[in-house]
């Protein structure tokens, strides 16, 4: 019997620790989720699909068996982009209504082999493009929670569940993450396998983990990418070298933005941080249309099938971009990958002397309305340099919605750009 309340508010490695503690039970646990879910849903709309008798059944075989895996029980929410065996994956389009892929995508199996428990399938744009679903942002639902991965990062920040697997190709898990307020963590490009995943550009598709804390997120990243390494639980906490950059999109940023950056900058500083100006240099003034350029080309030949058989079915706002991805030459796009190409050398090249790069997340609070899911300007550059991205959450913005700031690090230095991560988080949260 649990002896925990309101065990879907804990941390998952909370959670392990009372799961394998006896304090709390798989079954309570998923019933507190489903519980929430069901008081929630309506307003919040983050599920495309809940598998309620089957998550209870395997939480129960789970707590009976007693071999409970790394994740122990825990429930996770999967981006109805990952294919799943025992439910339905629609990709967001009603081309797809009904789908069932005969096997799991791969990060998917990870996570029930080791025990997790994948309670739904969470509503995502239309391809994990721009096109929005029906998602409410939980701090306020008359705003938007982004996009695409706006039914993971809702469902986590209302505390649906713990955890959620999302993607990024432009800004899928940076941007909601800090429209709701939460950990969304992109890993370096490659490290997450994407067998089974909806493809959208080959060159930029990631993996995206949300979470509530620094440590869930790399948890599960570790559990996924079959790198234990990647985990910090235990690891000490040491004052990181940050390098500020207002990055050549800092136009666009508003006074909340602006703002959450140097107050992140005064707060890492007064906490004993190593802080440096970083100025970008070319080609980097180029980077975020190379990203663009080199993202659209690719997700119009990624929805081939669709355009040519189903094009009546597909979303005016999907066609506009598909369109704008066929009017590239190969000549366009074989320069925007010069441009990331030139950029991501001199990146290794900065990073030789920090930790991370401190920037925003997003323009600003999330907008109001939920026609659209925001504009992901400030995420193309961490997309395009391949190397892990992370929003760090603790600020708001002057209306009181979450403000995230965002912490880039090298290629493949996850570890690193997690730990810096998670002092940053606990340095907000004091604030």
């Amino acid at each position: 019997m649990s002896i925990v309340s309101n065990p879907n508010e804990l941390s998952a490695i909370s959670a392990i620790e009372k799961i394998q503690s006896g304090e709390l039970t798989s079954e309570a646990l998923v019933e507190a989720c489903l519980a929430r879910i069901e008081k929630r849903e309506n307003t919040i709309g983050a599920w495309q699909f809940v598998s309620t008798s089957q998550s209870l059944k395997t939480a129960r075989k789970l707590d009976n068996d007693g071999n409970q895996g790394k994740l122990k029980g825990i429930p996770v929410g999967i981006k109805d982009i990952f294919n799943t065996a025992d439910m339905p994956t629609e990709y967001g389009s009603k081309i797809y209504n009904g789908n069932h892929p005969p096997s799991d995508a791969s990060c998917v199996t990870h996570i029930r082999a080791e025990g997790g428990i994948p309670i739904g399938k969470t509503v995502t744009t239309e391809f994990a493009f721009f096109k929005p679903g029906k998602t409410a942002n939980p701090v306020n639902p008359i705003h938007t929670p982004g996009g695409s991965s706006s039914g993971s990062a809702a469902a986590v920040a209302d505390f649906m569940v713990p955890l959620a697997l999302g993607s990024q190709t432009v800004g899928s898990t940076i941007r909601p993450a800090s429209f709701c307020g939460i950990i969304g963590y992109k890993p370096s490009f490659g490290l997450v396998d994407r067998t089974g995943v909806r493809a959208l550009a080959e060159t930029f598709d990631t993996i995206g983990i949300f979470s509530r804390t620094v440590s869930d997120a790399a948890y599960l990243a570790s559990i996924i990418s079959r790198r234990p390494s990647i985990s910090i639980i235990g690891k000490e906490k040491i004052s990181p070298r940050i390098g500020v950059c207002k990055t050549h999109e800092w136009s666009f940023a508003d006074a909340d933005s602006r703002t959450a950056v140097e107050k992140s900058v005064e707060m890492a500083s007064a906490s004993g941080a190593v802080l440096k100006e970083i100025d970008l240099p070319k080609p980097f003034d180029r980077l975020a249309q190379a990203q663009a350029v080199i993202a659209d080309f690719e997700a119009a030949n990624s929805a081939a099938y669709e355009l040519h058989f189903h094009r009546t079915e597909v979303s005016k706002e999907y066609i506009e971009r598909a369109e704008a991805g066929l009017s590239h030459s190969e000549e366009e796009y074989d320069d925007a990958f010069t441009v990331v190409l030139e950029a991501t050398k001199i990146f290794q090249s900065i990073m030789s002397e920090l930790d991370v790069i401190l920037c925003p997340s997003a323009i600003g609070e999330a907008p109001k309305g939920l026609l659209a899911t925001g504009d992901p300007i400030f995420n193309r550059v961490g997309t395009a340099l391949k190397g892990p991205c992370i929003n760090v959450p603790g600020l708001k913005g002057h209306s009181g919605l979450p403000v995230g700031v965002q912490l880039l690090g090298g290629y493949k230095k996850d570890e690193k750009v997690l730990l810096a991560a998670d002092w940053l988080h606990e340095v907000l949260l004091r604030g």
